[in-house]
């Protein structure tokens, strides 16, 4: 099996970015990915002294930066009159991680339709060809998040957009828990876009539409619709993916980059963290 590197989203530790990045240290993790959108760690907030700052705090625990999340929120790259000020902060988000040492930039782009001639996917399509050439341009990827759509959908417009500027974040449990997608077929169907992967798991409890479902999250949730009844984030091993055979496809297919572990909900995130870096380093025989 190829050899995974296990990286921490620092934000999940539900602490101050420097105590999440010791944190991330001190359980075992490789790497750590962190929120650059908002607050003290908005690309447009971090001068060349504050960005020197936090490399070096990175260096210091020994740590590399998997990528940066910039995902903007709402409803993605689907709204024609947001998208000025999304690309501009988008572009300066890549800025930051040349500055920071990562090639990866993680995001959220709203869910693609099926339909290619749909306003929405032709916008959607536009503004990722804009960003996806200049992140070629400054050697970064712009890595869409599965979920929204079914991996094939996701492939059939990464293969339309055709930048090396853009490529795919993996998560197997989104794909799980909004679509029932297979996440093993998923990584052979995307397999030429991987560029990260979330080590997150999941459960479907019934069928859901995921254009209501992230509409619910863009807007702050929508009258009749409860989330909690459709699906639900577990800790590692504990959902319905089948860890074996994905990190099998995810080896099979050439991929030896971060398993990035996400913990967006639950109680006491830094003890579901932790038993998540000791069960992925089970699985890869670390």
């Amino acid at each position: 099996m190829a050899r995974f590197k296990i990286g921490v989203m620092v934000d999940s530790f539900g602490l101050p970015i420097p105590e999440g990045v010791r944190k991330a240290r001190e359980i075992g993790a490789d790497g750590m990915q962190v929120y650059v959108v908002e607050g003290g760690m908005a690309a447009e907030a971090l001068d060349a002294a504050r960005r020197r700052e936090f490399k070096a705090l990175v260096d210091s625990q020994g740590l590399e930066i998997s990528a940066l999340c910039g995902d903007l929120g709402g409803h993605g790259f689907q709204i024609p009159a947001e998208n000025a000020t999304k690309i501009r902060r988008s572009k300066a988000i890549v800025d930051l991680a040349v500055d920071l040492g990562t090639k990866v930039v993680t995001t959220h782009i709203g869910v693609v339709p099926e339909d290619r001639a749909d306003p929405v996917y032709r916008n959607q399509l536009a503004v990722c060809q804009e960003l996806g050439a200049y992140a070629t341009a400054r050697g970064v990827a712009f890595a869409i998040e599965t979920g929204p759509e079914p991996a094939v959908r996701l492939k059939s417009f990464l293969d339309e957009v055709a930048s090396p500027g853009i490529g795919v974040n993996l998560d197997p449990a989104n794909l799980i828990m909004v679509l029932n997608d297979d996440p093993v077929a998923a990584v052979h169907t995307l397999r030429d876009y991987i560029v990260h992967t979330h080590a997150k798991d999941g459960v479907q409890y019934r069928p859901c539409d995921p254009v209501q479902v992230y509409a619910a999250f863009a807007e702050g949730g929508i009258a009749g619709l409860n989330i909690g009844e459709l699906f639900n984030e577990l800790p590692l091993g504990e959902g319905a993916v089948d860890w074996d055979r994905y990190l099998a496809a995810l080896s099979a297919v050439g991929y030896s980059g971060y398993l990035t572990i996400e913990r967006e909900v639950g109680s006491n995130p830094e003890a579901d963290i932790r038993l998540a870096v000791e069960f992925l380093k089970s699985k890869i025989g670390r």
